[in-house]
């Protein structure tokens, strides 16, 4: 019986590159999907002046504030219960809410049609207008508010001409309610409205709505169809951004607002000024913080992109 010995086969110089190429590439693709520990944090040492400041000057004021709102002036959770179950602090609370539904919601339909309408006109008078905006948000806040009280007052230039024109009788109350913190403040939210909407709506390809035309949509099918759901980011962010400044607004509602409209920064500010109630004006100041924190949850879930970040991804 013979037996036959076969020798193993010997890669060939060309078989032996491909396959260290094949494998430095395989790991360097493994790498750069699961970088190691090492390389995440590679650089994080730069970090640590900012991270300082932050602890130093937001996180322990915020850890402060928010333990005087359960130990002060006995430990336990009794300044949130009477913060809900105090039927005058409960009404805060409310005015609160309503005030920043209702100047978000007029913020909006004030501010689309003018951010519409800077991106529409000829680019000359779009920047006029917009320069415009961007000029009354820097005027001071002060200024703005007082000369609301002056306009909206008895005797103020908007009753006299109602009047002159026999609209009515008499002078419409108009300060110290409601509907004086509604219109202050939609005035003063409006560019902050108009910033985001102008900045999605000039990003919007203007081919999209001729497509839409051609495909026979009429102007209402291609305006809620097409148009208003590309504007959504920008919707979205401004929308949010009122809504949130609306609640820890204090200037104009306490100018232009009443006793019975107090607001929920009016009520810190008095607990603390008047009373020197610390535990329950650090428990109404962590509420805020609680609904903005909240509130920008449901933004990231409900629109992960920005309008600069899909403005950007166009």
């Amino acid at each position: 019986m013979k037996m036959t010995v076969t020798a193993p086969r010997q890669p060939t110089a060309s078989g032996s590159a491909n396959g260290a190429a094949g494998l430095a590439l395989g790991e360097a693709v493994a790498m750069r999907q699961s970088p190691t520990l090492a390389q995440r944090w590679r650089g994080s040492s730069n970090l640590i002046p900012a991270l300082l400041f932050l602890g130093l000057f937001f996180l322990a004021p915020l850890i402060g504030l928010l333990l005087r709102g359960v130990l002060e002036p006995v430990p336990g959770l009794g300044n949130y219960e009477q913060l809900f179950a105090n039927s005058a602090y409960a009404r805060v609370l409310l005015n609160t809410f309503s005030v920043a539904g209702l100047v978000t919601l007029f913020s909006l339909l004030l501010g689309f049609p003018l951010a519409w309408a800077i991106t529409l006109v000829p680019h000359g008078w779009g920047r006029w207008i917009l320069n415009i905006v961007l000029l009354s948000m820097w005027t001071s806040l002060l200024a703005r508010t007082y000369s609301w009280l002056v306009l909206l007052q008895a005797s103020g230039v908007i009753n006299k001409a109602l009047m002159a024109m026999g609209i009515i009788d008499q002078p419409l109350e108009m300060v110290h309610n409601l509907t004086g913190v509604v219109i202050g403040m939609s005035y003063i939210m409006i560019p902050f409205i108009v910033l985001p909407l102008q900045a999605t709506m000039q990003a919007i390809d203007p081919m999209i709505l001729q497509a839409g035309s051609i495909c026979g949509a009429s102007p209402w099918t291609n305006f809620f169809r097409v148009f208003l759901p590309l504007c959504r980011p920008g919707l979205f962010s401004g929308g949010l951004m009122v809504f949130v400044m609306s609640l820890g607004y204090y200037v104009t509602p306490a100018l232009l607002g009443g006793a019975q409209n107090m607001m929920l920064p009016e009520f810190i500010i008095q607990q603390v000024q008047s009373f020197l109630n610390w535990g329950l004006a650090s428990a109404g100041a962590a509420l805020l913080i609680v609904i903005t924190l909240v509130l920008f949850y449901f933004y990231l879930k409900l629109q992960p992109e920005s309008p600069v970040g899909a403005s950007n991804a166009r």
